[in-house]
């Protein structure tokens, strides 16, 4: 016996084993080119149910759907015979299709139709069946006709309403209405069964007051049909009206009616059996009579009911288990309970099972001599038999077939050829159904296909585990290797892994890994390539993410997000905030390394996630944003302790709003001195909620309390109710009393009055007292009640002892101190006298003087005052502004000094003696003359380089000459970086402007120092350096060539050459001797700009506030300055420039955005450099840039007047200018006139020239005209004494009555000294310096 189990075992192996090799067979694709080249053998795809219940008022449809190829036939049978579609005119099939379709437009009967159909679809290979399909036409009959007698009973007995509705298809749905539509009121007591029947557990006398009609609607039809309604009739040992008896604790004993203990209506007895079929619902039902109701509950024997899937319904009548299953078998009972007893009902429940699927038979698709198997198992209660069929026939009476062998549920195939192919079904009943399942066997021959797109490329994220697919197809199943690079032995084992579906797995991708890659599926009829490139990225990460911030409302805050990823994939940078998609608006910009807020406000608090993403993977990082804002109001402001001079307020703190309180105010308002005006009454720590608050009398208080964090106040809170303390005298008296005169003979006193918490009573008003001071005199008084009072007819000037007391209802003040006051003041009657004055000085003169008496002040004495003003200049012609000025000397002092003088000047002086009313009379006239002094610096120098072996120097005249100028000084250094040459000294005559210096080297630079001299000394200097050589100023990194100059930047900042107003291009060409440089300008600039330089940016404060791109768009005298910043708005900025004569200016500037400013008045030639900053911080000393304003003029000069033509050219000239000015003398001599509009347009013409810079004659072919010379800048020069000054500007020029000038050549003295002169308005070149002061 154990020999034989042991045999038994090893074959059981054997065929296990057998059939796990067996079990590999061939899947066909769903590509739908495969499929359409491959032979296969019907399939069912769509069939209608098996109970399958139509309406008889439409067409009737039969679904049976089938592919194959080919494409399948169908035919149907009827009851088991063959079903001639052909002969039936209203019975048709649907065209490439099965589905049969019956037409009853045409009349006839559904009911014909019924029956149990079956589909069959077969091609070549084989043929397949449907279900049988049970047809049933839906029926609504009518109720019978009865008569329903009427149903007596007495009160509390039971009773059942039979409904008993006509058999419908389907069953009909049950319901209990009223004969007026009314649904029937269910409870406990009163409720339906699952029969349809209407069941009360016991009547009441209320339940006759309507008629009972059982309604039953029909699915198909949609119809509902009513049965005759029950009348019912309740005997009652009791008729009163049911309202008495609502409110009794016993309604049946005070009706007279019996309780009796609950017995079961249904089921009937004690127990009961029920059957049910697996995966359906159970519906377990028990109805018991009772007086009380009785209460129904439900148990099962031996265990719990399954509360995942148990539902009671019907008020607990009832029990339902849904999808039942074989673990639902036992015993169930029901208990019906009331207050006199209980009985239960138990009932036997057993499952059943049609059968079900534990296997069901699979397509097989096979190669010529492979195996493969078919399985068909199933299950069900009891145990279902298993039919096989072949191509729609019994197994057993197909043709034999070597190559198959049944072995019950199973279908062994071995070795099967071409031919084989067919449809198997596999029917498996009991009792209670039956299963049926197509799955045919196809022999296939095809060489192998790969199914892939071909040269696929494939990226992957280093390190990430990567899938390289290559499906494939063929028939005997192919096998398949993969090679790396074309080259080497199949990838398997070690980071590679193949799967059978053809795909090659990469546990981890590196960058060796790259490359291409080929599959290769082979079977004994061929064999199939592709291949699949694989590239390797780097993965993204966020390598500085945002970090949790706390930041007050309405500040900046930046959430930083840098990313590093694969620079051959596109990034994307996306926010969100608490997890859902971020909106940018106009507050928030987001930048490639962050997201900035500006204007932080208390809705952008949350979570925010940077999430950086491309095609293959992403990475995020969180931060949570914290606002701080200003707290919520206080609330429920309470007043206790209420006293005389105290109450205790109380509040309730409202939301901190993540800052903590620091602090509460405490406000009061009081309605009769300033109603509706608040004032701070006390301050509190933010710990504290309640505070006991000192008050003042006779006041009327209402509070309200204010919260503050570190980020500002709330809003006030609502107010608090009033309180109003009783009243008591003034405890103090009014300050601030003086008194003062406002006309010469009176006196005004004035006090500062009490304020609401001072009066401390009703009628607050002031007694004034006022006598004169050192006076017996008794004390004058008034009662007012304003805050002042005014004393009339008071000598002049004179003390008086003044008192103000305050008094209210309740009594007066304390007695008041006294102050002193004064009465009116009048003018001062004297004025200073025996003035002597005392040049000591240039530009000083001391005064002394002889003080007037005291009684002649009439008043407060505040100073003695010195009225002067300049009479005219020593130097002739000079305008001067007679402008008086004053000097005072406060106090009784009888000296003085005079400053701020201008030298070589005429003065005059007089003095007046100053009171609280005003001056008093003047003085004599006092004259003096200043000395001369020493002069101002040259205005400007310019330094021009026109080639290498020279350096040309022009200046100007000192603004103030201080004297007669008598020379020049210039001291001058060569320097090449730290190297310095010794110091040469150059002296000028005072007409001369302009010097020639010849360069000792071509690479050294020079400093000059120059100085005005007069008979005084020497002036202040102006000093200037050199700019390098042209030949030295290629353009390198850090300088930009242009037209106005070199604009050099450091090497921390870059350089723009392009702008919205200029673009300019430098072109330099180099000679032996010379260098040219010629600018083109394109804009709208008039005049020739240089190119803009631009800073990097500077940060200024943690939070990335900065300054960048600073531009300067120059010309000869001004420049632009331009930059962009992201300060907040009203930030002040400082725009600080130095010469290269290191004079240091700034310049204040308000934001903009963007923000510019215009530097005025500049030296044409000259080097700047340059910072901007906020007002709160400092220049740095690497965040600068260097601007160098052009030259007046663009272009060198040949100097003329050593050429032969041009001297005797200016011969003829000056011969003419002799003769014209002969003749003009004489003709005013003999009283001709001379019109003044025509001088003046010609002078006016000649200012419009030198104004303008870009009026330039720079042109050498251009011809001066006669009695002209050209300047040294360049300009035309009109070599005529008719200047303004000889017009009579500087007082010395008269008109005739006709308009015509007398006397206008009278000032002739220094017109040999013209020559140099840059002025057509002065006849000297001292002169026209005057002129212009």
């Amino acid at each position: 016996m154990v020999m034989q189990q042991s045999l038994l075992t090893c074959s059981g192996v054997v065929f296990a084993l057998y059939l796990h090799h067996v079990i590999r067979a061939i899947e066909v694709p769903l590509d739908p080119n495969i499929q359409s080249e491959l032979s296969q053998p019907p399939t069912i795809t769509e069939q209608s149910v098996k109970d399958y219940i139509v309406d008889p008022r439409d067409n009737i449809f039969i679904e049976c759907e089938a592919k194959g190829n080919p494409i399948p036939t169908f035919s149907w049978t009827r009851n088991g015979k063959f079903f001639n579609v052909a002969k039936d005119p209203k019975v048709s099939m649907q065209r490439r299709s099965g589905t049969l379709v019956i037409d009853f437009r045409g009349g006839g009967r559904p009911e014909d139709y019924e029956g149990e159909y079956q589909c069959s679809a077969r091609n070549e290979y084989g043929t397949a069946l449907s279900s049988k399909i049970l047809l049933q036409v839906s029926r609504s009959p009518l109720w019978p006709k009865e008569h329903l007698d009427l149903v007596e009973i007495d009160e509390g007995s039971p009773l059942t309403l039979k409904c008993n509705p006509p058999p419908g298809l389907p069953p009909p749905v049950i319901f209990w209405m009223s004969s007026s539509m009314e649904p029937i009121h269910q409870d406990k007591r009163v409720s339906q069964g699952q029969n349809g029947d209407l069941y009360f557990s016991n009547v009441m006398l209320q339940d006759a007051q309507t008629d009972y009609s059982c309604n039953a609607r029909f699915h198909f039809t949609h119809t509902i049909q009513q049965k005759n309604p029950y009348t019912l009739k309740v005997q009652t040992k009791n008729p009163h009206n049911e309202t008495s008896f609502r409110n009794h604790t016993d309604m049946y004993s005070a009706r007279g009616v019996m309780e009796t203990t609950p017995s079961f209506m249904y089921p009937y007895g004690t127990s009961s059996n029920q059957i049910v079929l697996r995966g359906v619902d159970l519906l377990l039902e028990c109805i018991a009579s009772g007086v009380p109701a009785p209460d129904i509950m439900w148990y099962k024997k031996g265990g719990e009911l399954p509360t995942d899937k148990t539902k009671l319904e019907n008020f607990n009548k009832a029990l339902r288990i849904t999808n039942v299953s074989e673990e639902d078998s036992g015993e169930y009972f029901c208990l019906a309970s009331n207050k006199m007893g209980s009985i239960r009902h138990t009932i036997s429940v057993r499952v059943k099972a049609a059968p079900y699927w534990l296997d069901e038979p699979q397509n097989l698709i096979l190669a010529p001599g492979e195996d493969g198997r078919l399985v068909c198992r199933a299950n069900g209660n009891p145990k279902p038999t298993i039919q096989w069929l072949v191509n729609g026939e019994p197994i057993e009476s197909a043709p034999p077939n070597p190559s198959r062998e049944v072995a019950g549920d199973t279908i062994v195939f071995r070795d099967t050829q071409i031919g084989s192919s067919a449809v198997y079904q596999c029917n498996a009943s009991n009792e209670h159904g039956y299963l049926l399942a197509n799955a045919f066997v196809s022999v296939l021959d095809v060489p192998p296909r790969i199914l892939a797109p071909r040269n696929q490329l494939i990226k992957v994220i280093q390190y990430n585990r990567t899938l390289l697919d290559c499906p494939f197809f063929g028939s005997p199943i192919p096998t398949l290797r993969w090679f790396k690079n074309g080259q080497g032995s199949a990838l398997d084992g070690e980071n590679y892994q193949r799967h059978e579906n053809g795909s090659l797995e990469i546990n981890m991708a590196r960058k060796e890994d790259q490359g291409i890659y080929t599959c290769v599926a082979t079977n004994i009829l061929g064999k199939a390539e592709n291949q699949v490139r694989l590239e390797i990225k780097d993965p993204t990460r966020i390598v500085r993410g945002p970090e949790d911030l706390i930041v007050k409302r309405g500040s900046m805050v930046r959430l930083d997000c840098r990313i590093k990823h694969d620079s051959t994939l596109k990034l994307t940078v996306a926010w969100l905030k608490d997890d859902t998609p971020l909106y940018i608006g106009n507050r928030m910009k987001k930048e490639d390394d962050g997201l900035i807020i500006y204007g932080v406000a208390e809705k952008d608090q949350g979570d925010y996630t940077c999430v950086a993403s491309t095609e293959l993977d992403k990475d995020s990082a969180k931060a949570f944003l914290t606002v701080l804002e200003r707290p919520e109001r206080p609330r429920d402001l309470e007043l206790t302790d209420l006293a005389e001079r105290s109450v205790r307020l109380t509040w309730i703190p409202g939301d901190d709003n993540n800052s903590p309180i620091t602090d509460y105010v405490v406000q009061f308002e009081e309605d009769k001195f300033q109603p509706g005006s608040w004032h701070n009454h006390s301050r509190y720590p933010g710990s504290v909620n309640s505070a006991v608050l000192r008050l003042s009398p006779y006041v009327n208080y209402q509070f309200r309390v204010i919260a503050v964090n570190e980020v500002g106040s709330s809003l006030p809170s609502l107010p608090s109710e009033r309180y109003h303390t009783i009243g008591a005298s003034p405890e103090i008296n009014p300050t601030g009393v003086r008194g003062a005169g406002t006309q010469k003979n009176n006196m005004e006193i004035t006090w500062t009055p009490l304020n609401a918490t001072q009066a401390y009573g009703p009628n607050l008003r002031y007694i004034v007292n006022w006598r004169q001071r050192d006076t017996r005199d008794s004390w004058s008084n008034e009662t007012v009640r304003t805050t002042r009072h005014v004393v009339w007819n008071t000598p002049i000037y004179v003390p008086y002892e003044i008192k103000v007391q305050a008094e209210n209802d309740f009594g007066r003040a304390p007695e008041p101190d006294v102050i002193i006051g004064y009465s009116g003041e009048d003018y001062p009657k004297a004025a200073p006298t025996d003035i002597r004055l005392k040049v000591i000085n240039s530009t000083a003169v001391s005064l002394q003087w002889s003080r007037v008496y005291p009684d002649t002040i009439q008043g407060q004495l505040k100073e003695y005052r010195a009225y002067f003003w300049r009479e005219s200049s020593l130097l002739k012609n000079l305008w001067v502004s007679k402008k008086r000025q004053s000097v005072g000397f406060v106090g009784d002092r009888p000296r003085g000094l005079v400053s701020r003088l201008f030298p070589y000047s005429n003065y005059k002086l007089e003095m007046v003696v100053v009171n609280g009313r005003g001056d008093g009379p003047r003085s004599e006239i006092k004259e003096f003359t200043t000395p001369e002094g020493v002069p101002s610096a040259p205005r400007y120098i310019r330094i021009r380089q026109p080639n290498l072996e020279t350096i040309t120097l022009e200046w100007d005249h000192p603004e103030h000459p201080n004297g007669i100028l008598t020379g020049y000084n210039l001291r001058y250094q060569a320097f090449n970086g730290s190297k310095m040459g010794r110091t040469l000294v150059e002296t000028f005559s005072p007409n001369q402007t302009r010097f020639t210096l010849k360069r000792t080297d071509p690479i050294s630079r020079y400093r000059f120092f120059l100085r005005a001299r007069t008979q005084v000394g020497d002036g202040e200097s102006i000093v200037e350096e050199s700019p390098a050589p042209l030949n030295e100023a290629t353009p390198t990194p850090g300088t930009v060539p242009t037209g106005g100059g070199a604009a050099t930047l450091l090497p921390t900042t870059t350089v723009s050459l392009t702008s919205t107003t200029a673009i300019a291009t430098t072109t330099i060409t180099t000679a032996a001797t010379t260098t040219t440089t010629t600018t083109t300008v394109s804009g709208t600039a008039a005049t020739t700009q240089s190119a803009p330089t631009a800073t990097t940016r500077r940060e200024f404060a943690t939070n990335g506030s900065s300054i960048w791109n600073v531009k300067a768009f120059t010309n000869s005298n001004w420049a632009n300055i331009t930059w962009s910043h992201n300060f907040s708005a009203g930030t002040d900025f400082v725009v600080e420039y130095i010469t290269s004569n290191n004079t240091v200016r700034s310049i204040p500037v308000k934001a903009q955005t963007p923000s510019s400013v215009q530097l005025a008045d500049l030296t044409p030639g000259m080097t700047y450099q340059l910072w901007v900053f906020p007002k709160w911080s400092s220049p740095s000393k690497t965040s600068y840039i260097t601007f160098t304003t052009s030259s007046a003029y663009t272009k060198n000069h040949v100097d003329i007047a050593t050429q032969g033509w041009f001297i005797g050219l200016m011969c003829a000239i000056a011969l003419l200018v002799l003769i014209l000015l002969i003749v003009c003398f004489i003709k005013r001599s003999r009283g001709g006139k001379y019109p003044v509009r025509e001088k003046v347009e010609v002078l006016d013409h000649e200012d419009h020239k030198v104004d303008d810079p870009s009026f330039d004659y720079s042109d050498e072919d251009n011809k001066e005209p006669p009695g002209s010379h050209t300047s040294l800048d360049g300009t035309i020069k009109q070599e005529s004494d008719d200047s303004l000054v000889d017009y009579g500007e500087g007082g010395e020029g008269q008109f005739n009555e006709d308009g015509s000038f007398i006397g206008q050549y009278t000032v002739k003295k220094d017109k040999e000294e013209t020559e140099g002169n840059e002025s057509s308005e002065a006849t000297s070149p001292v002169n026209a310096i005057y002129s212009l002061a």
